[in-house]
Parts: structure tokens; sequence; C-alpha cells
């Protein structure tokens, strides 16, 4: 197996970077140029000259605690830390001079009198910055005799662990001595071997902005402590990003499983398959065993930062409950069959075929995946264009992003956000509309708090008070807690103060839009209906509150829009994201770094999976199937006709199983029994096709009415891209063997061959070739650029050829920008009498989408069941009191759960999530939608709340028909 050679030098370069005007010194005789603000430590490691160092990291700014990086400057009296002196011109630095040898071999020896000396029996053996340290600075013996320490439980003077063992049962306890930390399930924190470098304090201050770690106590006494004295780390406010044990120098803070496995020997750099940031990894492995997931410093989404998914919820790929041979089954009432590829893709070709035959080929249609590759996606919208020959394909975005790109692509021209991750640094206002980014995003919500500490100031429009509104070292500047369904209503207001007090920026709009449609706009916005004070009612917003945070919004320097899927899945969901639009235009920001309408992508490849043409009415690239110039580029390539009729969206599709039109479905990696909206309705349509070809990992709970089973492979074992929130190409590059014997992308191509396509894919690169000959946008992208530049941002041509960070700096794609009137329409669903409470759904920071891969890691410690939040004054009235079970009904279904009584909702707002199948809360949500996209409305149901006694009638019924369905015959058999 081929790693990835990494191009850059991955070396720990002691402080941060710094940019600014040329000094040049000299050290050790070498004539070195840095930027001004560049530590004497950088500057050494950039001549290659290497400077003894424990407390100091690249990762985090300098400390100057450790007294290792001792130097001596010419001209100056003493030994300064090298990490904390900058650069001066004409500096002279000795690095090795005979005087900070000694100093810096009597530091180490200080340290290394409080520490244990268990180096071969040590977790960090081979991985340890205090033993390379103690070489480095020649270290050969200590003088000092065993006394007062940390590390001995036995207090008897032993100088390891083992030894203390020994001798416990001589003289008494050393109360200097804590024990082990368990409590994380990823990580272990061991008190005896920390020499209080402050880097893991440091790094989740800085790195992660969490503040959940401090120094206890004074001189010796002092410790790292997480939380309050009861506290341990799992009950702590960590969030198990894991940035601490990445900057701990020892095994003081240090991965279970690096422990239980041994150090690794190498790495593959790869792409996580979370959620929508794409965050660059390397997998750290012994032989092919994977070791631990390290986020990659060089990574441009995330900078060196991880979450706790990505970092340490990867034991999915290899849970017992993974599937790994093909199943087949005549009826759906029928248990699983096990049988090999051959079997199981002549009976699904055999079913399809008869199937088109019968029925017609439009009684046939694919729905792509959004945590597959583009690769694969492309595949699996080529299967049903060139082999099925109709349009019938759809993917997760019609029920999260799809109003984003219909929305964007009316005003701008391009149906993706603006900008790149790194903008963020430059924002000087962040309007956060219906996202929770430090749960659903949050290593991009890390690089937001950094920049809010900076000064920046936060606009939070949310039903629910969000982390972001109030916690460590960060508040927002204004929240907007609005009902849930009036967002057009809120940013028609925001517009309304903008366009009457004469905050927009005239000369961007005259130069860069269309004049004459901003002041019918303006004339529209204008109108006293959309006052905030008029609108108040309605939204729930206080209106002075909405003024000062327009004025803010329009005024304060660097405005950035970051929005989710609480502003997508709704009635008006293309209405509010066109709306957004109209602010950054009508205030002129867009096209500049620092600014731009970002949408916050959901999962890890939802913005590639529109890209390469997963929708019903576009071919890759965003381009119409009416467009005989566009079919005609696939038509050649292909080889086939394409069908210039727009196909079924996934609503229509099951509208269309229903009533017995729609008969076969091939499903790649998505569950849309547990995520769509009506459960009740998906399971009829489902139910009503005679073919359904599940192609997953597990058996999820569409699985529970497919007539075959194709086991897929995890990421960790495939090549290809992704395609992320800022239309980041990254590559995703294969750790280890195939599970299952085949990646995605085999398995589609000889599903297709199965059915007379004749495909001759020999490797995914080759996939990426055609994407780029027929795509626009793609056409520079290959995998040796890839692997040149590391990533590349979409559209990547022969116009910038190293790819696009931010869109319409010169001009929008479409020309000029478009404003939108967006008038706000009641969505159709209503509280009332008998469903007095709003319901809005979302996630949480441990979970992931269905739960399908967290739910089988230990990520359930945080998170092993979806609750209700409930005010408190909906709760009395109620008579409900924390952890009781609870009916929640809407006019669709019901389904019970826990509840947990919380301000972080405002009275008649109540709030839950959707990873556990046990709770089935899209049972209660409405087949209402997006007006333009058919996007479905997860964030506006109304419902009631009532005591229960556990699972309902439904949820028993359910759970035993999932168990019938997931039976599976013996071998033998």
């Amino acid at each position: 197996m081929k790693d990835f050679i990494i191009p850059w030098d991955d070396k720990d370069m002691g402080t941060p970077a710094r940019t600014g005007k040329p000094v040049h010194l000299t050290i050790d005789g070498i004539a070195v140029t840095v930027p001004t603000g560049t530590s004497v430590m950088r500057a050494a490691a950039e001549a290659g000259i290497a400077v003894p160092r424990l407390c100091a990291t690249d990762s985090v700014e300098a400390f100057g605690s450790c007294r290792l990086c001792v130097v001596e400057i010419e001209g100056r009296r003493g030994t300064p830390a090298s990490c904390t002196t900058p650069v001066q011109d004409g500096m002279t630095v000795r690095t090795q001079s005979s005087r900070v040898k000694k100093i810096r071999r009597g530091v180490m020896e200080l340290y290394v009198s409080d520490h244990p000396l268990d180096c071969l029996t040590c977790s960090a053996n081979g991985d340890c910055e205090l033993q390379d340290m103690a070489g480095m600075v020649g270290l050969r013996d200590m003088r000092y005799t065993p006394g007062h320490n940390h590390f001995d439980p036995s207090g008897t003077g032993a100088r390891s662990q083992s030894e203390a063992r020994l001798r416990m049962p001589v003289g008494e306890a050393n109360p200097r001595y804590s024990p082990k930390d368990l409590s994380n399930p990823y990580f272990t924190y061991d008190p005896a071997k920390c020499i209080v470098c402050s880097r893991c304090v440091r790094a989740c201050e800085e790195v992660q902005g969490t503040f959940a770690l401090t120094i206890e106590g004074r001189g010796f006494d002092s410790r790292v402590s997480a939380g309050g004295a009861a506290d341990d780390f799992l009950t702590s406010d960590c969030v198990s990003c894991g940035a601490c044990v990445q900057a701990c120098p020892t095994a003081t803070l240090q991965e279970n499983s690096v422990a239980e496995l041994g150090t690794p020997d190498r790495s593959v750099v790869t792409t996580c398959a979370y959620c929508g940031v794409g965050c660059s990894f390397k997998a750290e492995l012994n032989g092919d065993e994977l070791v631990r997931m390290v986020p990659w410093k060089h990574g441009k989404a995330n900078r060196g930062h991880s979450c706790v998914k990505g970092r340490f919820a990867y034991g999915y790929a290899s849970h017992p409950d993974r599937i790994l041979k093909p199943m087949i089954r005549a009826r759906i009432e029928d248990p699983w069959r096990e049988v090999d590829w051959d079997e199981a893709l002549g009976f699904a070709a055999a079913r399809l075929t008869a199937i088109r035959q019968q029925h017609g080929r439009k009684a046939l249609g694919v729905i792509t995946s959004s945590r597959c590759t583009n690769e694969e996606t492309f595949l699996v919208q080529k299967l049903t264009r060139a082999v099925f020959l109709n349009n019938n394909t759809d993917t997760c975005a019609r029920v999260c992003h799809s109003p984003t790109g219909y929305g964007l692509g009316q005003t701008f021209g391009t149906s993706a956000g603006t900008q790149d991750f790194d903008s963020v640094e430059q924002v000087d206002v962040a309007l956060v509309i219906g996202a929770n980014p430090t749960d659903g995003h949050p290593v991009f919500a890390s690089r937001l708090k950094k920049r809010l500490r900076q000064g920046a100031k936060l606009i939070v429009i949310d039903p629910r008070r969000i982390d972001l509104v109030k916690s460590a070292h960060v508040s927002a500047a204004h929240h907007l807690p609005l009902t849930p369904g009036t967002n057009v209503a809120v940013i028609s207001a925001l517009a309304h103060v903008i366009v009457t007090e004469a905050l927009y920026d005239e000369a961007f709009i005259r130069e860069r839009c269309d004049w004459d449609e901003f002041i019918a706009f303006a004339d529209f916005v204008s109108d006293k209906r959309h006052a905030p004070e008029s609108t108040a009612l309605l939204t729930g917003v206080n209106a002075q509150a909405l003024r000062e945070a327009a004025r803010l919004y329009a005024t304060g320097g660097n405005a950035a829009i970051y929005y989710g899927l609480g502003v997508t899945e709704h009635s008006q969901g293309s209405t509010t994201v066109m709306a957004l639009a109209n602010l950054a235009m009508m205030t002129g920001n867009i096209g500049r770094a620092g600014v731009g309408v970002n949408p916050l992508r959901g999962q890890n490849n939802v913005q590639g999976s529109c890209d390469m043409g997963s929708f019903p009415h576009e071919l890759p690239g965003y381009r119409h199937v009416k467009g005989p110039e566009v079919r005609e580029i696939f038509e050649k390539a292909w080889r086939v006709p394409i069908d210039p009729e727009p196909g079924l969206r996934i609503p229509n599709m099951l509208d269309a199983a229903v009533e017995g039109t729609f008969k076969a479905l091939y499903c790649q990696g998505e569950d849309i029994l547990q995520s769509d909206p009506d459960t009740r309705h998906v399971a009829a349509g489902l139910k009503a096709m005679d073919c359904v070809i599940v192609h997953d990992l597990f058996l999820n709970e569409t699985a529970n009415y497919a007539h075959v089973f194709l086991p897929g492979s995890s990421f960790l074992e495939k090549n290809g891209t992704f395609t992320n929130a800022e239309r980041r190409i990254n590559r995703v590059r294969k750790v280890m063997a195939p599970k299952n014997g085949y990646e995605d992308w085999e398995v589609t191509q000889m599903l297709a061959n199965a059915m007379g396509a004749g495909w001759a894919y020999t490797d995914p690169g080759q996939i990426m070739a055609e994407i780029g000959a027929t795509t626009p946008s793609f056409a520079g992208v290959t995998y040796d650029r890839l692997d040149e530049l590391g990533s590349i941002q979409w559209p990547c041509n022969a116009d910038h050829p190293e790819g696009t960070p931010l869109m319409h700096v010169d001009g929008f794609v479409r020309g000029k920008g478009r404003f939108i009137v967006t008038e706000y329409v009641a969505t159709d669903e209503r509280t009332g009498p008998r469903f007095p409470l709003l319901l809005t759904t979302g996630r949480i920071l441990s979970q992931y989408n269905v739960g399908a891969q967290t739910r089988r890691t230990e990520n359930v410690v945080w998170h092993d069941q979806d609750v209700l939040e409930l005010h408190p004054h909906d709760a009395e009235n109620r008579g409900l009191n924390d952890g009781d079970w609870v009916r929640l009904a809407s006019r669709t279904g019901e389904t019970t759960l826990r509840v947990r009584v919380t301000d972080r909702v405002s009275p008649g707002v109540v709030y839950t999530t959707f990873h556990h199948p046990d709770t089935q809360a899209n049972v209660v949500t409405t087949d209402f939608s997006d007006w333009a996209t058919n996007c479905p409305e997860y964030k506006v149901t109304a419902v009631q709340v009532s005591p229960s006694n556990g699972p309902s009638d439904w949820q028993e019924d359910y759970s035993a028909q999932a168990v019938q369905a997931r039976r599976i015959l013996p071998a033998a058999e």
C-alpha cells in the first residue's frame, strides 16, 4: 500500500509563523531571513537548527516557561528564551555555547527528577518529547536523590512506577500522587507524568476555545486540572477534541489506542468523513492496523485542529454490526440470505431489468450518497442516466441544502458558498443564522470563536440559545430568538433598517448589481409592514435589538453570513437564502476576504454530491438537462442519449411508488427511512417497491424494506475526493484494504456492468478525469494536482489553475448580482389548541446525522438517546420534570422520549435531535416543504407534549418489524 508522501515539511517549528517585512540575522554563523515578529526559535528552525524545547509548539503562542530553549544573543545580557524573543535586524545568536548547554542540562535534570523512569514500558516510548530533549541536551545521569515527587504512589523513593508497585506494602502512600483519570473513553490523563508545560491548557484555550483546562496550585504543587475539584475529564467542559492530547509532549495525555496498539510507524493523509468542514487527517498505522487519527497541520480547512468525531470516532469501521457480505431476499418479509457478489449483482440486475421491461425506464431511480466520494456519486448518477436512461436521481441535499443551490444560483449565479474558512480570520461581524457551529461544525466554530476573542462581533439569529450566544470568553452582541418559521420576516426587517437608514453601499450596488432591481427591492422592504416594530409580534424579536443588529451588520466592517439547516429546512428555505444574499449585496459584503454568504454544509460531501449532478434536473456542474449543448457533452462521452426531461425528486419517487408507477431504487449510503420527513409515508413508499437495493455499511432503517443489500466500504478503505462546504476538493486516500472486498465505485460499476453497461474504470482517478473532461468547474482537477497543492477549491480551470478561494471578486458569475423581492409567506403548519407548541430539530456535538456511524463508537457516552428540550414554563404547565418520559405528538404521528427542562429554548418552542432510530423523531415531522426545491420543513412542526409511561405503540411495532426485517439465515442455510 502506497503512503501519501507529504510534500510539505511536517516538523514542529516551535512557534507560529508570522508575516511582515524581512528581518536578517545570523544564527550559529548561518545567515537567516524571516518575517518581522518571528521568534528566534522559529528562525533557527527555518535554518535547520533545532533548539531544545518542551513548552513550545507551533500550534499555540509562545509561553516561555520551560527555559530549555535559552540561547545567547550578542550584545545582550543573560540567556533569553528563544521562543519568546523576536528576531531583530543584525542579531547574532548562539544556540550551542557551553553556557547554554550547561543550563539546559540542569533544567532537564530538574524535570526528570520529578518524572518516572518507566521509559521502556511507557505508551509514549519513541514518541515522547521529554525523552527526545533529554537525549538532545546530553543528559546522561541524574544527581538528585528521590525526594518529594508526584509519580511514586508508594512514597518510598522509587524511581519508576513499576518499582513503586513492588514497594507498595512498605511505607505510607504519597499524598502528592494522583491516580490516572480514565473517565474519557478515548484518552487517559496521568498526572504522574505531567511536566506542567501548560501546552494542553493553551491548546484548549487558543485552538479549541473551550477553556476547560487550567493549572491549579502553585510552585511544586501545580498540576493540570479539568474543571472543578470534583470534576474529571468526562464531567468537565472538555469536548474531547483531542487538542490537548496532540499538544502534550509526554504520556500525560495519551490516546488509549496508542497504549493498546503501540506507537504507529507510518501515516496516510486523508479526509474526515463526518461534517462539511472537511478536515484533513494523518491516519497513523502499524502495518494495516489504524492506531489513531491525527489532524494534519497543513490541512487548509482545519489547520491542524479536529473534533471528537473526526479525531476519535472512527471505530465504526470495524464494528461487529458491519455487514461484509452481499445479501438478498425475494420478499421483505423473508430473512436475509448471504450470497457471493456475482449472485447478488445478478439478482439485482435481473430484477431491475424485469422492472424496466414491464413498467418502463422511468420506473427506476437512484439516491446518491453525501458520505461517498465525488467519483462514487458521479457513477451513481451516471447509472440512472446512462443505464436506466432517465434522470431519476436525487441526494440527501434534497432534505438539507437544496435551497442553497437554488437561492445562491438565482442571486449570484453559482450554487455554493463564497468564501474559504480562512476568511473568518478577517471577519469583523459574523451573522450566524439557523446554525449551531459548536455542535454541527465544531472545527470551524473554534476558528470563529478565536476571531470573536480577538474583538469581532457576533449576531445570532436562532430560536434556541446556542453555545455561541454565551460561552467561555465569547458572547453574542445580539441574539434574536425568532419564532420558528419567521426567518424571511426577520431578514426583511433587517433589510428595512438598512434601506430606510441609508446604510447600504450604493457604489457597490451600482457597480456590481442591477440598480433597477435594487430600487424595486428597496421599495418593497422600506414598506412599514417590514419595520421591526411591525414584525415583532409575528417574529418574537425585540424591535430595538433587531435595529441594533442591522446597524452592526451594515456598518461594523467586514460582515460575513454563516447559515445552516435552520435557514434551508423551511417552506421558505429558498426565499431565506435569497434574502441573505440580498443583505450581503446591499452592504457590499461580497467578493473579498472576511465577508460573504457561507452555507455550513451538514455532511462531508454534500457539496460534492450536488456538484456531481445528483439532482434530477441537473447534469454535473449544475447544468440543466434541458440544454441540448450540455446533453451533447455527456452523450458523446457516454455514447447514450440523455433524457431531456427532469426526473423525480425523492418525495416524488415515494409518491409514485405508492401510486404504483415507481418500482425500483438503488440507494447508496443514505438512510431515508430515518432521515426523511413523515416516516410512515417513507415506509409506505419503500414497501410498495419491487426492488430496493441498499448499498451501505450497516443494515440501516431503510434496509428493513430492501431486497438486496450490497456491503459498502468506509472512508478508510477507498480512494477518491470529497468537496467540503467551502468548495474545497480534498483527497481521500485508502488507509486499509476494503473489508467487503471492493470500494464503493467498484460495486456501482459491477452493478452497471451486470446490466450490460460495459464500464471499464480501473482507478477512481480515471473517473475524476471524466469529471474534469465534462464539467467546466472541475476542468483543472487531477489527482496529481491535488497531491501537489494539497487541495483545490473549484472552479479550477485555465483561468484559475490553482482554484478559487474567494468567489465573485471582480464580478458575479451571473454578471450582475440579482436582487429578488422576498415576500414572507407563513407556513401552512400552524399551532392551535391541539398542537400549541412548535418543534424544531438539530444536531449535537457527539453524534452525526442519523447516528449510523457515531452510535457505534464510544460517543454514546455523551449522548445515548434523543431528548426533548422544553422550557420550564411549558414543563410546569404540563406537570413535567427533568428526565420524565413524554409523548411528542403532531398531526402526522407520535413518539416518546425523555424530556430535558431548560431555558435554552423559548416558551412555546421545543427541540430535539434525530440521531437515534429508537426515537424516530421524523415520525412527527410533516410533508410540507420548500416551494422551490421540496426541501422538507423539519424546523417547524406543531406538536403537543404530554406525560407518557414509555415507548409508544408505534415505536414498539416499528422495533418488532425491524427485528424481523434484519434476520439473517445462517451461512449453511
